[in-house]
C-alpha cells in the first residue's frame, strides 16, 4: 500500500509539472547485439567479497535480487611454489585461487557466468622473474614480459586454474589472457604488445583444454582503454580468430563511444561479444557518496556502451562507497551501511534487470545521442517486451513520443531520480486504453527511466508492417474511418505505401 500511495503522489506532482518540450523517440525492429549481462569483480581486500562472506553477491546476483547481476569476474592469481599436479589441485594449492570460490559457487548457483582474468602469469615465466609489472625502483624499471620460452606454458597454467575450480566446484565460463597487457605497473602485471598477443593464441591457445572443461570460452587480452588494436590484430587472423570467443577490454580514459566502439565493428562482423570487463565511475570520492548527478553519469556510461555494441558491462568494485555494496566505513556516512544496497546498485538494476538476455533495436529521432550527452535513449527487444531506456540530465522535465515498431498492449514506467530509497525504481503503469503503436510518457528532470511494454501479438500479426523510414504520414483517419485534417485522441495515421497504424495524439 506505502508504494501505491507514494506512487499516486508522483503522479500528482507530475500533473502538475512544467514541461519544456517533447522529445521523439522512433524504436525500429531493426536488431543488432544481444547482451549477455551485467556484473562486478571479486577480487582481493576490501572492495569485494572475499572469503566466507557472500552477502553482496547474494544481495547483488540472480533473478531474484533487486540487482539481478549474472557476470563476475575474479583474479586468477600468478602465486606460483613449483610444478603441480593438476589432479592433485586442492585448497592447499600454492595459488591464492580460493577466496573467491563461496561467491563464485553463489553465482554459478543462480545461473549467472563467472570467468577469471590473470594479472599476470607466474614469475618464473616472465622476464624480470616475479609477479610484478616491473615499474617499480626494485625492479629497475624491467619490462615484465612473458618470457619467449614461456609461451608453450601459458595456457597448461590457466589448464591448472580450471582443474582447481571444476575440483572446488564451479565450472569456469570464460578465462581471459591477461589484464590490460598495455599498462606498466609495479603491482601484478605483464605486458603485451598486440603482436605478442596475436603470437600467443595463434600459436598456441589450442592448448587451453575445451575437451575436459566443456563450454569454456577464451577472453582477449583487456587493453586500458579498449584499444582496438588488440582485439583487431587477432579477429583480421583467421587462425586467431578461431580461437577467441570475446573481446574484452576496459574504459579508462577512453568513453564507450570511442575505442570500444570501433573494436566492436570486427567482432560484430565475426559474430564475437564484447565485453568491457572494469571501470569505475567517479571512485575519487574521498569524503562522501556520489550525488545524484554523477549517479547519472554512470547511467550514461551503461548506456553508451549498449549504443557501442557492448554484449557484457563488468563494474570493477562490487563493494565501495561510491559502488554497489555500503563497506561500513564511518568518513562515508550516513549511508554508508555495511553490506547494504547502495543508490548505484539501483541505478545497474535499471538494465542488470531489465536488459539483460534482449536484443539491442534501432533508435532514431529527436535525441541524438553522443558521449556523455544529457538526453540519452536506447531500446530492446525481449520476449513479449520492448523496453525503452531514457536519460534526462537536464534540469528540466520533458516529455517523450515513444513510436514502437508493434502494438503494445500495456506499459511499466520505472522511474529513479535521486538516491533516496523513494526514488529509486519507482514503478507506475503507463495508461494505454487499447493497443498502440505509439505513446506519450513522462521524462522528469534529473532521471533515469525504463519503459517496458507488452506486445499486444493479436493485433500486431494482423496489422502492424515494418514502419517505412524517415517518412511522415500521407493522412489521418478517425477510427470510423474518416479522413481528417487535425490528429487527436485516438486515430490512423496512413503512409504512402499503404503501410497504416493506430496511435494516440494529444496535441
Amino acid at each position: 500500500m506505502k508504494n501505491k500511495i507514494i506512487t499516486s503522489i508522483f503522479a500528482l506532482m507530475l500533473g502538475t509539472a512544467v514541461y519544456a518540450g517533447t522529445y521523439v523517440v522512433m524504436v525500429r525492429n531493426t536488431r543488432y547485439q544481444t547482451i549477455t549481462g551485467f556484473g562486478a569483480a571479486c577480487c582481493d581486500g576490501a572492495m569485494c567479497p572475499h572469503g566466507n562472506d557472500t552477502q553482496p553477491v547474494k544481495l547483488l546476483y540472480g533473478p531474484q535480487s533487486r540487482i539481478g547481476l549474472n557476470i563476475l569476474r575474479m583474479e586468477i592469481s600468478p602465486n606460483f611454489k613449483g610444478d603441480i599436479n593438476a589432479s592433485d589441485i586442492g585448497w592447499d594449492t600454492p595459488y591464492d585461487w580460493h577466496g573467491s570460490l563461496p561467491s563464485a559457487k553463489l553465482v554459478k548457483q543462480r545461473g549467472g557466468i563467472v570467468f577469471g582474468t590473470p594479472w599476470s602469469p607466474p614469475g618464473e615465466y616472465k622476464t624480470n622473474g616475479t609477479a610484478q609489472g616491473g615499474n617499480s625502483d626494485d625492479q629497475g624499471n624491467q619490462r615484465g614480459e612473458l618470457r619467449a620460452d614461456s609461451y608453450e606454458k601459458f595456457f597448461p597454467w590457466l589448464n591448472t586454474f580450471l582443474a582447481y575450480m571444476k575440483k572446488n566446484g564451479v565450472n569456469m565460463d570464460a578465462v581471459s589472457i591477461q589484464n590490460e597487457p598495455d599498462w606498466w605497473v609495479n603491482y601484478s602485471g605483464c605486458l603485451y604488445t598486440p603482436e605478442q598477443q596475436l603470437k600467443l593464441v595463434k600459436n598456441h591457445a589450442d592448448k587451453l583444454d575445451r575437451e575436459t572443461y566443456k563450454g569454456v570460452r577464451l577472453i582477449s587480452a583487456e587493453p586500458l582503454g579498449f584499444d582496438p588494436r588488440y582485439s583487431d590484430m587477432l579477429l583480421k587472423d583467421p587462425v586467431a580468430r578461431e580461437h577467441i570467443d570475446i573481446i574484452a577490454g576496459h574504459l579508462y580514459g577512453h568513453p564507450p563511444l570511442n575505442n570500444m566502439k570501433n573494436a566492436a565493428v570486427l567482432a560484430a562482423k565475426y559474430g564475437k561479444e564484447v565485453w568491457m570487463t572494469e571501470h569505475s565511475v567517479t571512485d575519487n570520492l574521498k569524503d562522501r557518496l556520489p550525488n545524484w548527478s554523477e549517479q547519472l553519469d554512470f547511467a550514461k556510461e551503461l548506456n553508451e556502451c549498449m549504443l557501442s555494441g557492448c554484449t557484457g558491462y563488468i563494474y570493477w568494485y562490487m563493494r565501495a562507497h561510491w559502488a554497489f555494496i555500503g563497506t561500513g566505513e564511518s568518513q562515508y556516512n550516513p549511508g554508508n551501511t555495511k553490506n547494504a544496497l547502495l543508490p548505484r546498485a539501483y541505478v545497474m538494476s535499471h538494465f542488470s534487470k531489465h536488459v539483460t538476455g534482449s536484443t539491442r533495436l534501432d533508435t532514431r529521432g529527436t535525441i541524438n545521442t553522443t558521449t556523455g550527452s544529457a538526453l540519452q535513449n536506447s531500446a530492446y527487444i525481449k520476449g513479449d517486451s520492448i523496453i525503452v531506456m531514457a536519460i534526462n540530465s537536464t534540469a528540466s522535465n520533458h516529455k517523450l513520443k515513444i513510436k514502437l515498431p508493434f502494438y503494445a498492449k500495456s506499459g511499466t514506467h520505472l522511474l529513479s531520480t535521486g538516491n533516496t530509497k523513494s526514488q529509486l525504481c519507482q514503478a507506475s503503469d503507463i495508461a494505454m486504453a487499447e493497443p498502440l503503436t505509439e505513446t506519450l510518457v513522462e521524462m522528469p528532470a534529473n532521471s533515469l527511466n525504463t519503459y517496458i511494454f507488452m506486445i499486444d501479438h493479436e493485433a500486431t500479426d494482423i496489422n502492424a508492417m515494418q514502419q517505412p523510414e524517415d517518412e511522415k504520414p500521407v493522412a489521418y483517419y478517425d477510427l470510423l474511418g474518416r479522413r481528417i485534417d487535425k490528429p487527436q485522441g485516438f486515430c490512423i495515421e496512413k503512409y504512402a505505401d499503404g503501410y497504416s497504424r493506430k496511435v494516440y495524439i494529444n496535441e
